[in-house]
């Protein structure tokens, strides 16, 4: 599948932004206030994500700020679409 630079979210409290380039396999870099406690489940969470949409080969940039669980989703789904143009929500 085809990735091209593609961004969604924004730096605001509760949030998370999220960019996608192309890439060698997946790389999730990721910078978090709560990266001691919680970096380990928002790095699964966006890789199992993007794997949910067929991309295993794409450089991921997360910048959290204090996103819960369904954002974090929601930015990956709206980045990965953005980036591949592939429209999840419709059949």
């Amino acid at each position: 599948m085809e990735i091209k630079n593609a961004v969604a979210g924004t730096l605001e409290s509760g949030d998370i932004l999220v960019q996608i380039a192309p890439g060698e396999g997946l790389q999730v870099d990721l910078q978090s206030s709560v990266e001691a406690q919680f970096g380990r489940q928002i790095r699964a969470l966006i890789t199992d994500t993007l794997g949910e949409l067929g991309i295993d080969n794409a450089c991921v940039k997360a910048t959290d700020k204090g996103a819960l669980d369904c954002t974090i989703r929601a930015r990956v789904t709206a980045a990965a679409v953005r980036a591949t143009g592939k429209d999840v929500w419709k059949d």
